[in-house]
């Protein structure tokens, strides 16, 4: 066999080899490219995860804690200590950091002046030595504080401007500073002098996120308590106060960037900060805020990358599948040469060694081409060329292989006689449907380890797409050959001959590549419908309502003054207490079974709420119906407690504490979770608002849950404001402390921020490739099944046409043929597509991706809408190559030349 001889047979089947070149190429791009496409999302998801985080969720803080330090000076220590702790961080931790700083700061003292006194302020002053601080702001008035200490000299500060204007401060601003007694006289006082002000050059600086903050007044907390303020000082004087004994804080800040975190490295990332944690020789406080971003991205990651693993296969399965078919088509076409070649006296492999030649000059170039337009792709490379040389090898093979399997004995008409299936292939048969469920029950008692490539989880997709192909297959013909005789017993031929040769039809093959295709599409869409809804139901949990404030408490009249907002149709009241003992009677006695949260739920008003909201939230009965009555109060609690009570024999009568006041309760039912709680909650006691026993002190909402149209979440938290003040203000016991501003949660954004950040991109990217992939994949596979039979039905087709078929009973009659086949292999890979997230949805991990919540994969009406559409697209399509593929075979020639034309 000579190179010349290849290559003329190649340009001569050349519609068959680029048929298998482009399938070749297409398998080693997606080897190649979608690894890198994967990765270059995970890496954007991990850097906009860690930007979206507050400063304290990004940076290592390690910090010395309030000590008295004498002679030795403190800035060069934090300036040595600086550099070792960064030394001392594992490698990838370090690696990762891209900005540091450290400062030493002084205990807030007293501070008094005439420009305090003029406005009434008592303020109490901090010292802090930040290098770097003039690089990274303006001075606007003044200068920087002395570098040089000079005995006498007062204790020179820069102010931030803003600060210091709303505290009557200046440049110049003589005033003095000590520790202030219980009447406000000052001992060890020591002079201070406002050297000058100055400016950030940008706010958002991480130099500037040290708390407490030089850009920010802490406001006080009582009354008749001080504002508290930060000042630059010069390094050399928090010398000198320390070695004076002031009590100073060193504070070292390392922040954590993720365009300095390669994602494929993240668990090791996260196990290096779990070593800082318990490095044994770290004497000092750490706080590593980044570890909780970094895990629930890790989390997602894990599980997007096991669900790309399974999509992953449905589609290359189908490749495979698409390969062997092509193959399998190019030997039937040659079936004919290789007859002539082995009655010329060749061996029984010469076809086989013809084949592999002439694969050798297409495949791997093909497969370098592939291989080539896949590193183009943005994003990191994953180590898979070995993957890929393995595709390129076992598709160089499908062609020789294809032409063994090819008989070279006499044809028989398979067309007309029902071919009962061997021994040999029905024990095939029963062993593949027998592994498909053994690894269905292997997978689900033995679990994964998520984000890793598990041959189980990958083979049992396609292993129950073939089987139900199997079935399919097996059942199909039964339905046909009824309709076939009562086809037989009408006038129409059409009806007939169509039902009768979808009946014989022999399509094992081609069947089983489209029910994987189109099961991969269903599946992405199956579960990506099952993760959106899922999402709904984690924002519900969240905010069942429109909007939630939520706040310290507010005054029992701030549901009523919602109700006056713009766009409040209806509000009510919610109340979530602190974990609490159990008590055995209303003096406190501990009931010895631990502690559980308390939440208060006014049953009709959420019930309002929830309905103007349009949330579909079932509602507990008992918590509906409740009425203020004599006797225990009914409660939902949550197993673990009901379990403990009934241990106790407290079922019928326990207490709890709501804001100071014991409540009798008993358990008139259990529930896993409800909404308000967090869903790692496991012990609560839910009671009915409206039920509580007449007290001399009510209990006050800590929450507020609001319906409505357009609300403006300004106004509501004003609103939450106001509702604060005036507890703080107008109860029997005015409140001491200003209250925390009240929050306001929308369920619209709680929804919107499941679905944007993290790596729901690679998720969005898996669901969308899949089903575009496998619908393609599908039809392409439809054309495979069409001309697999092509020439069969153009024989036939060309004998009824000189019978006086007209062309619209052709045209009937290829419809009717085709119908079957494409219905059962469509519906087929629809039910796979179906089923297949119900088996798998608990090993997947996808409740990364909900909050926590459970992800319930249930039947979808719009998939039934997709399985028609999509069915009759494929109809069509198939129509529409066996009419091109009749148009060019003649059907003239082929009943003048014969069957194998």
């Amino acid at each position: 066999m000579s190179i010349g001889a290849a290559v003329r047979r190649v340009r001569t089947y050349g519609g068959q080899f680029l048929l298998l070149a482009v399938l070749t190429l297409v398998v080693t791009l997606l080897v190649s490219g979608v690894p890198r496409l994967v990765n270059r999302l995970i890496q954007q998801g991990l850097q906009q995860q860690l930007s979206s985080e507050q400063p304290a969720r990004r940076d290592l803080t390690y910090t010395t804690g309030d000590i008295v330090t004498e002679a030795a000076p403190v800035m060069p220590n934090a300036r040595r200590q600086f550099d070792d702790l960064a030394g001392q961080m594992p490698p990838q931790v370090r690696s990762a950091v891209a900005e540091r700083w450290y400062n030493v700061d002084a205990a807030p003292n007293r501070l008094v002046g005439p420009d305090l006194a003029a406005r009434n302020l008592l303020v109490d002053l901090g010292l802090r030595a930040l290098p770097g601080v003039q690089e990274a702001s303006t001075l606007v008035d003044g200068a920087w504080p002395n570098e040089t200490f000079v005995p006498g000299r007062p204790i020179e500060v820069a102010l931030d401007a803003d600060v210091a204007g709303k505290l009557n401060l200046r440049a110049g601003s003589q005033l003095r500073i000590g520790v202030a007694d219980r009447n406000g006289v000052l001992t060890k006082a020591s002079p201070v002098l406002v050297s000058g002000l100055f400016r950030p050059v940008d706010r958002a600086n991480g130099i500037w996120d040290g708390l407490p903050s030089l850009l920010r007044i802490e406001e006080p907390v009582g009354d008749g308590q001080p504002y508290v303020i930060q000042a630059i000082a010069a390094p050399v004087t928090l010398d000198k106060r320390a070695a004076a004994g002031w009590e100073v804080r060193s504070d070292w800040r390392y922040r954590i960037s993720g365009d300095r975190i390669d994602a494929r490295d993240l668990d090791q990332m996260i196990d290096g900060l779990q070593q800082m944690q318990r490095d044994p020789r770290n004497e000092l406080a750490v706080t590593l805020g980044v570890d909780v971003p970094l895990r629930a991205f890790a989390a997602q990651v894990h599980a997007a990358r096991t669900l790309l693993a399974v999509i992953s296969a449905g589609v290359l399965a189908t490749l495979a599948g698409l390969v062997v078919l092509a193959a399998i088509l190019a030997a039937r076409r040659r079936r004919a040469e290789f007859i002539l070649l082995r009655a010329r006296g060749g061996a029984a492999t010469a076809g086989a060694r013809r084949s592999l030649a002439e694969s050798l000059l297409v495949v791997p170039i093909a497969a370098v081409l592939g291989w080539w337009l896949g590193t183009l792709f943005p994003g990191a490379p994953d180590p898979t060329a070995l993957y890929a040389v393995g595709a390129a090898v076992l598709v160089t093979l499908a062609l020789p292989l294809a032409t063994l399997a090819v008989p070279v004995g006499g044809s028989s008409r398979r067309d007309l006689v029902r071919v009962r299936p061997s021994a040999r292939r029905l024990t095939v048969e029963v062993s593949l449907l027998l592994l498909a469920g053994l690894a269905v029950v292997l997978l689900r008692r033995r679990g994964l380890t998520l984000g890793e490539v598990d041959p189980l989880l990958v083979a049992v997709p396609v292993l129950f797409a073939i089987g139900a192909a199997v079935l399919a297959l097996r059942a199909y013909p039964w339905p046909l050959l009824l309709v076939s005789r009562l086809a037989a017993r009408t006038r129409g031929s059409v009806t007939f001959l169509g039902t009768a040769r979808a009946g014989r039809s022999a399509v094992a093959a081609p069947l089983v590549v489209v029910v994987l295709a189109i099961g991969t599409a269903a599946f992405c869409g199956v579960v990506a419908a099952g993760v959106d809804a899922s999402r709904d139901r984690a924002a519900e949990q969240a905010v069942p309502a429109d909007a939630l404030i939520r706040g310290e408490r507010f005054a029992p009249d701030t549901v009523d003054e919602l109700l006056r907002v713009p766009g409040v149709r209806a509000a009510t009241r919610v109340l979530n207490g602190p974990a609490d003992r159990l008590a055995t009677d209303d003096l406190g006695t501990d009931a010895r079974i631990g502690q559980a949260e308390v939440l208060l739920i006014d049953g009709p008003g959420l019930a309002g709420v929830t309905r103007e909201a349009g949330v579909d939230l079932a509602i507990p009965p008992v918590l509906r119906t409740a009425r203020a009555e004599s006797g225990p109060l009914p409660a939902i609690v949550s197993p673990a407690v009901a379990a403990d009570l009934a241990r106790a024999g407290l079922e019928g009568s326990a207490f709890i504490a709501v804001q100071g006041q014991r409540y009798e309760f008993r358990v008139a039912d259990t529930a896993e979770s409800f909404p308000l709680l967090p869903g790692n909650t496991s012990r609560f006691v839910i009671l009915p608002w409206q039920a509580l026993p007449t007290r001399t002190t009510v209990p006050v909402p800590t929450s507020l849950l609001v319906a409505g149209d357009r609300l403006n979440a300004e106004a509501l938290r004003e609103a939450g404001d106001q509702g604060q003040l005036r507890y703080q203000k107008t109860g029997a016991v005015t409140g001491k402390e200003r209250p925390i501003g009240a929050t306001v949660d929308t369920r619209a954004d709680v929804r919107q921020a499941l679905g944007d950040g993290g790596a729901n991109g690679v998720l969005a990217f898996g669901f969308v490739a899949g089903a575009v992939g496998g619908t393609v994949l599908g039809l392409l596979a439809i054309a495979f099944t069409v001309l697999a039979g092509a020439r069969a039905r153009g024989q036939v087709l060309s004998r009824l046409r000189t019978l006086g078929l007209s062309r619209r009973q052709w045209r009937g009659l290829l419809l009717v043929e085709l119908t079957p086949l494409v219905g059962v292999s469509v519906l087929t890979g629809a039910l796979v597509g179906a089923v297949l997230p119900l088996l798998l949805n608990p090993v997947l991990g996808l409740s990364a991706f909900t909050s926590g919540i459970p992800v319930r994969v249930a039947f979808e009406p719009g998939l039934v809408v997709a399985v028609l559409a999509l069915g009759a697209v494929a109809l069509g399509f198939a129509v529409t190559v066996e009419a091109l593929n009749n148009r060019r075979l003649r059907l003239g020639e082929v009943l003048r030349l014969g069957e194998e034309s």
